[in-house]
């Protein structure tokens, strides 16, 4: 072979053997905030024997989702002081000494390249740890605790670039359930919810942690994801809170349009979602409400909500904490007692509904729950018990294509176990955690 065939030959073979390209997963919900992976080359159905375990890694409680991004894997944990426990009634609050983690590791093998801990004494109902997922973006993580400790990190090395105490800074108390609403990146904007008057949404600088902008004003935060949409010619950040629904000039935080509400005990916790010119809300007790978005301005019009303020004469979707999919005209998401059901976005009208997804005796259990995000033609659903399903939603039903169970429920509520901890997708892995461990598996064809 002649000498300068030898490079050429060198890249082909390198081209065919290269993997197929890998996402990332820095934040809550994926690269868009949206609940979709977009890689290719995905298992179609599980091995007799469940997807093989890539890595274990030890890690301490919480219900924090992991994070992905470059080669390493963020995630926050909860360290409980000596001799210091967890009340039997997860409701009852007190103090409870103890540190928050947060962990970085090597993608590759799980290994802990780097740790920040720091003291933080619990307030909360439900104090198993942390809820918010880390962001991770141009070589920096913002991490956002129970207490209200919010940091920026240099991804490389954990050291603190600039840090937030919500509680002291603005001079708030601790939500019932904690600070969990996570952050939301917007160019040099890292927007969180506050909590408190004029403070219920603040920007901070991304490079300095300086206050921005503040704006709303509420009795209580409530714990749903700032969003950003676009509609009616303008980019609207939408602002979810127990007394209102409010799109704010993200720029400056002027409040373009709001819509009052009262939500029953302050669950304001799924993310919006928005498909076309509608915008949809769900939660516990209050159910679904659904907007219009003008197209012509910042502006929105009530379709349809639900009738029926209950927890179990329910209509429509009363979703706990899972954030729900639209898709070509249809929403798709878990009740609130496990009911996995599919409505008309139009009319809220309840095409059908299973338990098949969220328990395994199929019979109707409180705050019953399983994550979803979709996968090409279908979806990758996670329920609390620790089964990581492959199923296809459409308005025909629920069609399972394949279940493996991936680690075991390991946090008590409502009388079982649970694990509520969003999965991360990424490197055609999945990255899964409980109050032991998390595990990354891999789900290669």
């Amino acid at each position: 072979m002649s000498p300068n065939w030898r490079p050429i030959l060198a890249l082909t073979l390198s081209l065919i053997s290269a993997p197929l390209f890998a996402d990332d997963w820095p934040q809550w919900l994926g690269p868009e905030r949206d609940a979709v992976w977009r890689e290719k080359g995905i298992i179609e159905k599980f091995p007799a024997e469940g997807p093989s375990v890539r890595w274990r890694t030890p890690i301490g409680a919480g219900y924090s989702g992991p994070a992905v991004a470059k080669g390493r894997v963020y995630v926050i944990d909860r360290q409980l002081a000596k001799d210091a426990a967890n009340p039997s009634n997860p409701f009852q609050r007190g103090e409870i000494p103890g540190t928050e983690r947060i962990l970085c590791l090597d993608e590759s093998n799980g290994k802990i390249l780097w740790q920040h801990e720091y003291d933080c004494p619990y307030t909360v109902s439900y104090p198993a740890g942390p809820r918010a997922t880390p962001l991770v973006s141009d070589g920096k993580v913002y991490t956002l605790g129970t207490e209200g400790h919010l940091f920026c990190f240099n991804a490389k090395d954990g050291k603190v670039l600039w840090a937030h105490d919500f509680k002291k800074d603005y001079n708030i108390p601790t939500p019932l359930w904690g600070f969990s609403a996570n952050p939301l990146l917007d160019g040099k904007k890292l927007i969180c919810l506050v909590g408190g008057s004029n403070t219920t949404a603040v920007a901070f600088n991304t490079d300095s942690g300086k206050e921005i902008w503040h704006a709303l004003t509420s009795k209580e935060p409530g714990y749903c994801p700032p969003t950003l949409i676009t509609a009616g010619g303008k980019r609207q950040l939408i602002i979810w809170h127990p007394q209102a629904v409010n799109s704010l000039n993200p720029e400056t935080g002027n409040v373009y349009w709001s819509h009052p509400c009262n939500i029953q005990s302050g669950m304001t916790i799924p993310t919006p979602r928005k498909m076309n010119d509608l915008l949809f809300f769900t939660c516990f007790y209050n159910g679904s409400m659904m907007f219009r978005l003008a197209p012509d301005k910042p502006d929105a019009t009530l379709l349809w909500q639900s009738k029926k303020v209950s927890e179990k004469n329910t209509d429509a979707l009363h979703c706990t904490m899972s954030t729900p999919f639209l898709e070509d005209g249809y929403i798709y998401g878990p009740c609130s007692y496990g009911q996995f059901r599919c409505l008309k976005a139009d009319t809220g009208e309840r095409i059908w509904e299973t338990m098949k997804v969220t328990t395994h005796d199929e019979k109707e259990m409180r705050w019953a729950n399983a994550f979803i995000v979709k996968n090409g033609d279908r979806f990758f659903l996670f329920n609390e018990k620790g089964d990581l399903i492959i199923a296809k939603l459409s308005p025909k039903g629920y069609e399972e294509i394949s279940r493996a169970h991936i680690l075991d429920p390991t946090n008590t509520a409502a009388g079982r176990d649970v694990v509520w901890t969003h999965p991360a997708f990424a490197n055609r892995s999945a990255y899964i955690r409980n109050d032991k461990e998390i595990v990354c598996v891999k789900l290669t064809q």
